[in-house]
């Protein structure tokens, strides 16, 4: 009668690789310590299994080496087996050759997987964005900060090209949609509160639409189709034509050169632009009341200015200088993001127009919010 001598695992290690001596019966009894004994094992370095000593070997001791063999290689390392008889060897090699091998879930297209993957690329996209405008943003401070400890160096003639560029060449667009808005709203308005016999309420549904959000909101928008896109072409085209690279290399910061006149320009100038769209709204709107609904200008005018608080002026002014430097801002970076070639020129100043457009429209919504919060 032979008798079965229980497995036995000696582990010692060093710091090139552990090895491993395994004596007696490694068979189905005592799979589960073996497992156990293996689990205990270091996936950091090699292995060296010494089999001399096994008095027995199924397929379970096989499933178990083979299964720690896969574990190492998935780690980087490699299981050597020593001493293994050629039975043992043999039988290793069948039950390693049958081990299923695990193949990643293919990704479908359409699938939810590759949804939501699109998804967060977006986000990551749309954060490292937002980063960057904020980068750029603090450039522009950091240069004006510069310009006005040393105001040699602030090149005041490219500040008046721009404000004749972004200001006075915009006054008829802005002039004219303003007025037409007015005219809309008024009309509009007028045929509502007819129903009510409130005709005298639409000086104020004028002023309060016009001053408050749609004179600066509708003037920003034009703005940014305008101007972003006009930054945008600019300087992608100077550093198409690695313009920017020899201002670099003449010791011109381009920070300081191109971006701090046509941004300072828009600050300067939105407000005005804004005045102008709230005189031109209003004046459409009179208009408008006047031949719909009989109101005269003098009792339009009276009513405008005892009926209308100043605070919603306000309220319009404030947002100016925010959508200044958002539209500069985005039109700048765009500028810079462009590489040698046309298609990317062209790309980018689309791309710079619908962000200036959104992010313009964010921040307004962000305002209205605020101000009624705060009961402004």
């Amino acid at each position: 009668m032979t008798e079965t001598v229980p497995s036995d695992i000696e582990i010692t290690s060093t710091d090139a690789a552990v090895t491993m001596t395994l004596r007696g019966a490694m068979t189905l009894p005592y799979v589960t310590q073996i497992v156990a004994k293996f689990d205990t094992l270091p996936m950091d370095r090699t292995v060296r299994a010494y089999l001399s000593g096994v008095t027995r070997f199924d397929t379970s001791a096989a499933w178990a080496i083979a299964s720690l063999r896969t574990r190492l290689e998935t780690a980087g390392q490699h299981l050597e087996i020593r001493g293994a008889g050629i039975g043992h060897e043999s039988l290793l090699k069948s039950v390693t050759d049958a081990m299923p091998v695990i193949t990643p879930a293919p990704v479908v297209a359409g699938g939810l997987i590759e949804w939501v993957a699109a998804i967060g690329s977006s986000m990551v996209d749309a954060v490292t964005f937002v980063l960057e405008l904020i980068g750029y943003f603090g450039l522009f401070l950091s240069r004006l900060l510069r310009a006005i400890r040393h105001p040699k160096e602030f090149r005041l003639t490219a500040l008046v090209h721009h404000c004749q560029e972004v200001g006075f060449k915009a006054v008829p667009i802005v002039a004219l949609m303003a007025f037409l808005i007015g005219v809309v709203l008024a009309f509009q308005g007028s045929t509502q509160l007819k129903q009510f016999g409130a005709e005298v309420f639409i000086v104020d549904l004028i002023a309060v639409s016009i001053l408050r959000e749609l004179g600066i909101l509708l003037t920003s928008i034009i703005v940014a189709g305008r101007t972003a896109s006009a930054f945008t072409a600019a300087i992608g085209s100077m550093k198409m034509r690695e313009e920017i690279d020899a201002m670099r290399s003449l010791g011109l910061d381009p920070a300081a050169t191109l971006f701090v006149p046509r941004i300072l320009a828009l600050v300067l100038m939105l407000p005005i632009l804004g005045l102008i769209a709230n005189v031109m709204g209003l004046f459409g709107g009179a208009i408008m009341a006047w031949i719909d609904l009989g109101i005269s200008p003098e009792m339009f005018m009276t009513r405008l200015v005892n009926g209308t608080d100043v605070s919603h002026l306000a309220a319009g002014m404030i947002k100016a200088p925010v959508f200044a430097l958002i539209i500069g801002v985005v039109g700048c970076h765009a500028g810079m993001q462009v590489q040698s070639n046309a298609e990317s020129l062209g790309r980018m100043t689309s791309s710079s127009v619908v962000a200036a457009i959104f992010a313009v429209i964010m921040a307004d919504a962000v305002f209205s919010i605020f101000f009624a919060q705060i009961g402004f």
